[in-house]
């Protein structure tokens, strides 16, 4: 029986957007159906690691936002998925704005009447496809510690706000590096050093104020075009010493101010949020007059009217600006040491709930994860590569029948196997880095090693899986030989078939004896136009040569 949460509320709410999941095409030949969602890591519904992230958060008033096509299946499996239904109390709640497509942008989201109606207090916003090991609570205790204000935590609500935000990056030159994974650009400052030293367990050491932001490729595009690697003065004379990270992936985890929906109603032309509001924000708090041009003062001041001149001025200000170098201009004077934003501690009187005499820019900080061997997992699961290598990590984990409930992780399953009334005798499976689910058939002499096999699955005599996934109700063929491949929902691999790095789409059935390697095993049903489509582009000409003859 699921059991409501026992952390106390953080007062946040969470939203976690359901994105199309272009990068699985092989899996995700329609996204209404299986949506990206839903796809499995270690037998676990995607978007079950960002749900319990949020509980571990403390954070029980969750969101799921999706198109509103995807809204019935997604629906269906919070009501029949039994990771989804074990969820504790109160569940998360589905939200399909009418609006909301496959192609509209992250920050375009948060400006739908749907979500500006729903988001009452500050908020963290999450993607479907995080697997984050790390406990919230120290990244929510961080953020309040060097980003949150008392008055705006505890107060009225009233303008000006002063609740900065913070963004998550991760390194991706792991021990085992993912071939072709996106990375982002990044510039921070140090943050003065603490006057007491934090304790052992603290994310505040890892903390730095963000001064840039933008994907490697935008940041090669710039290069490119510039040839030069261009740096504005005046980041050099806001922040002296700069750190610049090229090899560390945004994990789009954040935590935002509830004026931030105002931020990005104000200016139409920003349309994600980790280029585009994060980016901006960022340089707003050391490029002079950005934050007029942006109505980011405007906003904090919680002034929403907007004259035409200065919507004149934010409609110049787009990408084609974004490089920290792209003009002279006089910057803020700030000390050596990275100090906060100017007037950022700054109260009037002596209450503690008392506002800064002059509105300033929020810091807007960034949480670094360390690349130790023993820190917590933290990755993003955005395509068949990661799926694969994610998923074979957490296979590793020891089962909570093995270490008990208080040692185990947050992502460990009771068991290794979980019906192992279904596994024949002489068969070799290598509990300690395999995950096998329930239902599973496995028959005699087979060989699953490092492999993590779904529910519904059957494994044919002889048949033999080195790290591979399979998604529930696979058929594995007698005698198969299986390396590295990934195989979609309901699909059949054909006996005596041999498949290397093999990535094979849902429902579809490999031919016995099929050898293949480094191929999307996809079914042609589909892409052939019908007699009906055929028959309206024949149509279609005959108007257009029609329109031809009467215009001579």
């Amino acid at each position: 029986m699921p059991h409501a949460v026992s952390m106390p509320a953080t007062g946040l709410q969470a939203l976690i957007l359901c994105g199309p999941g272009s990068s699985f095409p092989t899996f995700i030949s329609n996204p209404d159906e299986n949506p990206k969602a839903l796809l499995p890591i270690a037998n676990r519904p995607m978007v079950w690691y960002p749900i319990d992230f949020c509980y571990r958060t403390g954070i029980t008033n969750i969101t799921l936002i999706c198109p509103p096509s995807a809204a019935d299946a997604i629906t269906t499996a919070l009501n029949t998925n039994p990771f989804l239904t074990g969820l504790p109390h109160p569940r998360p709640d589905l939200v399909a704005p009418q609006d909301l497509d496959l192609n509209t942008g992250t920050a375009e989201i948060l400006r739908l009447p749907e979500i500006r109606e729903l988001v009452t207090s500050d908020f963290t916003v999450l993607p479907c496809d995080l697997v984050c090991e790390l406990g919230g609570d120290k990244l929510l205790q961080a953020w309040m510690v060097k980003a949150a204000s008392l008055p705006d935590l505890l107060g009225d609500g009233e303008p000006p706000y002063c609740n900065g935000g913070l963004g998550v990056w991760y390194e991706t030159k792991t021990a085992t590096p993912i071939k072709g994974e996106e990375t982002d650009f990044i510039v921070t400052a140090p943050m003065p050093p603490p006057a007491a030293p934090p304790s052992k367990d603290s994310l505040v050491p890892h903390l730095s104020y963000l001064t840039y932001s933008m994907p490697k490729d935008s940041l090669n595009d710039l290069m490119d075009q510039k040839k030069s690697f261009p740096i504005r003065h005046g980041l050099l004379r806001s922040h002296p010493k700069l750190r610049m990270l090229t090899t560390h992936r945004d994990a789009h985890i954040y935590i935002l101010p509830k004026w931030v929906l105002n931020f990005v109603q104000e200016n139409e032309r920003l349309e994600t949020i980790g280029e585009d509001v994060i980016g901006w924000w960022a340089k707003a708090n050391w490029e002079t007059g950005l934050s007029a041009k942006l109505g980011l003062s405007k906003v904090i001041e919680g002034r929403h009217e907007t004259p035409d001149a200065d919507k004149s001025a934010r409609g110049s200000v787009g990408r084609a600006d974004s490089s920290p170098l792209n003009s002279p201009f006089i910057p803020r004077e700030h000390d050596e040491t990275s100090p906060p934003p100017a007037g950022f501690h700054k109260r009037q009187g002596d209450g503690l709930l008392s506002k800064p005499r002059e509105p300033t820019i929020p810091p807007i900080l960034a949480y670094i994860h360390p690349n130790r061997a023993d820190a917590p997992l933290l990755r993003r699961v955005d395509t068949a590569q990661l799926l694969l290598a994610i998923s074979l990590q957490l296979a590793k984990l020891p089962s909570v029948e093995e270490t008990g409930l208080e040692n185990a992780s947050p992502f460990a399953h009771n068991r290794k196997v979980a019906y192992p009334e279904g596994v024949k005798p002489r068969t070799t499976i290598t509990r300690q880095d395999s995950l096998i689910a329930d239902n599973v058939m496995v028959e005699e002499k087979t060989s699953i090693k490092e492999s993590v096999i779904g529910a519904n699955c059957q494994i044919k005599e002889g048949a033999k899986l080195f790290q591979c996934l399979l998604m529930d109700g696979v058929v594995v063929g007698k005698g198969c030989k299986l390396t590295r491949c990934i195989l979609g929902k309901r699909s059949e691999v054909g006996e005596g078939s041999t498949l290397t790095d093999c990535e094979v789409q849902e429902n579809l059935l490999v031919e016995p004896r099929t050898e293949d390697k480094d191929s999307k095993l996809m079914s042609s049903s589909g892409l052939e136009a019908s007699e009906q489509e055929m028959q309206e582009a024949l149509d279609d000409i005959d108007e257009g040569d029609g329109d031809a003859t009467m215009l001579g």
